[in-house]
Parts: structure tokens; C-alpha cells; sequence
């Protein structure tokens, strides 16, 4: 057996947000894929902590967190495929600029560079554009470890790799990853202030596809969009410019943050300056290095025609929610075919809601929203706090029964379930 005592920490954990303390009492950081599938098999329940950016218990575990941060870190670029193989426990902000020398980028970032790319993948975390997939819509191969400690790799293609890159940990302990690539390329960024609700739902088609990469930010206060960040993507004509007006709504004489009243300095380059994919997809910048969000976060996602009747519907009920906003987002995801994604089969419309840390107050706002987008069978994100039921989650993945077969196949002994899973997926044996 393999000696984990200098990798151990003992202290309790929480995540990111500050309002999910985890329950295992020690959290595990090996130093080798050797070290990691002897904890792996010998462990009775375990779980992976990334970088903490979920904001319920889907990482949580009653036995040991797993950080896979102390593997070695690679970045293996094959030229001729167009991949990217990487080590699981890199964040974004690391992996992006190696890429960028290379002369190559991913087709799309969150707007955090923070989170690790096995993270993100694993909860279907996504940037914004119409022809734009989430970040697990790169994936083309996986390595992970599994219960009895086995190394498993699924390629796309395999009977079993839809079922298992949106997976919340509960397959096994992710490695590495292969991603699809493109050729390197700039951004610009504007932001237009004081988008009239007509003109964006009237247009929204129009308004969601004018850049490469475009979020609504809002308070859904009844009036204006207050903020529209668009992220043009630089092609062989070279940098352009905007005009001062756009749809009736102003372009910014200045850098903004999406939050109303923040100083932008931690926002990624704004005002039209052409800077590296990985400088501007981002909303913040990597060098900013947050260590605790003071917010709570939600997410909803419906088929991508629908997106205009559900802003109705959630402007029909915005003063049961508004009091407790931050801001919302609303950007658009091309649809995929692994079975979990919230953008699975359809393009989809992503609102978001950042709201203040106030758990007892935002959960009653939860399900008033959740109840005005039933009509339209809006999906959560998997690692933002919602309260779908499972039978209504069950009814919005066609291939949730799929997914609890593969987990029962893989995960025979329950090593990597928890409280979150047993209540997501409660026919799992």
C-alpha cells in the first residue's frame, strides 16, 4: 500500500461561495495516477473537489475529497489531430496561454478562467454564442479512474463517452482530457448600455448572433437591458469599429463591470482593443484571483425558440426575484449530444442569476422561477443551486434512465455517490 499521510489535509473545506462546507473530514491530494487508484480502490465513498466554483453538494462526500491538482500537469498538443490532451486538474487560465503560443485556442471559454477544465466539463459549464457548444462540447476523449481503480478511456464515438464527460463526478475520478482545437485567434470587446426589452426580444435572434460571443446582463427591474458585452471576433479584415449607437442602446465611454456599481478593473479589456481569445472570451481576468464569491448562483436553460416567451414569463413574475439580484445573464449555447448537458438536443437560451448569499431567501425565488419556466422544460445547470424535482428532471433528459445504468455498470459499489446523486438519480441500485 502507498503511504497518503503527505497528502492529506485535515481541515474541513468549503466551496468557493463560502455556503457548502463539505462533510469529509479530510481531503486527499496524490501525486501520481498510482497513488490516486490506490485511494480510489481502497476508499468506501470518495469524491473529486475541483476548484470549488459549484455552488451546491454536488462534490460533497461523506468519505474523502480527491483533489487531482497534485498530478503531474500536461499539455500535450498533437499538431495533426487538432487535440489537446490535459491533465484534469488544470484550471483554464493555465492551459490557455500554453495553447495560444501554440498557435491554437479553444472555441470557447466561461467567464471565469479560474475553474478546472475537468470541472467545468463535468457540470456543463459554457461561454456564450449561437454556434458556440459548452466547454464540454470539446471534449473528444476522457481517462478516468474508476471504483476498483482501473484506468478507463472513452472516446467520442465509444457506446459509453456521451453518458460520461457531463457526468458530476459520478463515474470516477477524471485524469485527463482530450480537447478539439482551432487556430488561434483575436477578440473585441464592447459593451452597449440601456438595450430596450423591445428591441432585444422584437431582435433577439439578431442581437444574440452579432458577435462571436454575446451576454445580456440585467436586473430584471422592468426596464431597459442594462448592459449587452459583444466579444467580435477578429477576421482577415482586420480590427473594426462600432457605431456610438446600436438598437437605440449607447456603446460604453468607459469599461463596465456586469455588476452595477463595481469598479471594472477585474473585467477582461473592453472598448474595442484586439487582444488573444483566452484575454477577452473570459469576463474577468485571470490575474484576478477571487477568493471567495460573496453570491449565490442559478442557472436555467430552455430550447433556444423559446427563449422569448420564457423572458415574458420571467418578466411577468421579475418582483418575486428581483429584491434578492445581483445580476442576470442570459447568453445563448449550441446544442450537443452528451446525454447530461443542459444543452443536450437543442440550442439552448442559458438564464442566469446571480443572487445575494442568502440561501433561505433565494430558495423560494427558485422555485417560482423554476414553476414559470416549466412550460418551456428548462434544464438548471448542474452545479448552481435549483430545486427541479428528479421526476421532472427525469422527464427533461431522455437519456436519464441511460445514465443511471452506466453509473450502476461503473460505479457498482457506490465509491463516488453521494447525498446530491442519491437525490438526483434516486433508481440507482
Amino acid at each position: 500500500m502507498i503511504d497518503h499521510s503527505a497528502h492529506v489535509t485535515s481541515a474541513r473545506q468549503t466551496n468557493w461561495a463560502g455556503n457548502i462546507t463539505f462533510g469529509a473530514k479530510r481531503l486527499r491530494t496524490p501525486a501520481s495516477i498510482a497513488e490516486l487508484q490506490d485511494i480510489v480502490s481502497a476508499g468506501t465513498a470518495v469524491k473529486v473537489l475541483g476548484t470549488g466554483h459549484s455552488f451546491n453538494t454536488v462534490a460533497d462526500t461523506r468519505g474523502d475529497l480527491i483533489s487531482v491538482t497534485g498530478l503531474p500537469r500536461s499539455v500535450e498538443i498533437d499538431r495533426e489531430a487538432g487535440t489537446a490532451t490535459v491533465s484534469a486538474g488544470l484550471r483554464f487560465g493555465e492551459l490557455t496561454g500554453t495553447l495560444h503560443r501554440s498557435g491554437f485556442a479553444l472555441h470557447n471559454l466561461g467567464s471565469l478562467p479560474h475553474i478546472s477544465v475537468a470541472g467545468a466539463c463535468a457540470t456543463g459549464t459554457h461561454g456564450s454564442g449561437m454556434g458556440n457548444r459548452s466547454l464540454a462540447g470539446a471534449v473528444r476523449a476522457l481517462e478516468l479512474v474508476t471504483a476498483d481503480g482501473r484506468i478507463v478511456t472513452l472516446k467520442r464515438g465509444d457506446a459509453d463517452f456521451a453518458g460520461a464527460v457531463v457526468s458530476m463526478g459520478a463515474l470516477g475520478v477524471v485524469t485527463r482530457l482530450t480537447l478539439d482545437l482551432v487556430p488561434a485567434f483575436e477578440i473585441q470587446q464592447w459593451v452597449y448600455e440601456g438595450l430596450s426589452q423591445k428591441q432585444a426580444l422584437h431582435r433577439f435572434d439578431e442581437v444574440m448572433s452579432r458577435a462571436y460571443s454575446v451576454s445580456l446582463f440585467t436586473g430584471w427591474h422592468g426596464g431597459p437591458i442594462d448592459q449587452v458585452w459583444l466579444k467580435h471576433r477578429v477576421e482577415d479584415g482586420g480590427p473594426r469599429t462600432v457605431p456610438d449607437r446600436w438598437h437605440g442602446a449607447t456603446l460604453a465611454q468607459g469599461p463596465r463591470h456586469p455588476v452595477p456599481g463595481v469598479a471594472a478593473e477585474h473585467c477582461t479589456e473592453q472598448q474595442g482593443k484586439a487582444g488573444p481569445w483566452h484575454a477577452r472570451l473570459p469576463h474577468f481576468r485571470l490575474e484576478f484571483t477571487p477568493s471567495n464569491g460573496e453570491e449565490l448562483q442559478s442557472e436555467y436553460f430552455v430550447a433556444r425558440h423559446d427563449a422569448v416567451a420564457a423572458y415574458e414569463a420571467l418578466d411577468r413574475i421579475r418582483q418575486r426575484f428581483s429584491p434578492l439580484l445581483q445580476v442576470g445573464e442570459i447568453r445563448t449555447v449550441a446544442a450537443d449530444d452528451l446525454w447530461l448537458s443542459p444543452a443536450q438536443g437543442r440550442d439552448s437560451v442559458a438564464f442566469h442569476f446571480t443572487w445575494v448569499p442568502d440561501t433561505a431567501a433565494v430558495t423560494p425565488a427558485l422555485g417560482a422561477i423554476e414553476e414559470a419556466l416549466a412550460p418551456f422544460r428548462a434544464r438548471p445547470h448542474w452545479g448552481k443551486v435549483f430545486t427541479t424535482p428528479p421526476d421532472t428532471l427525469r422527464e427533461l433528459y431522455g437519456h436519464y434512465a441511460d445514465f443511471e445504468r452506466l453509473v450502476e455498470r461503473l460505479d457498482p459499489t457506490g465509491t463516488f455517490r453521494n447525498a446530491f446523486l442519491a437525490h438526483t438519480f434516486p433508481r440507482i441500485e
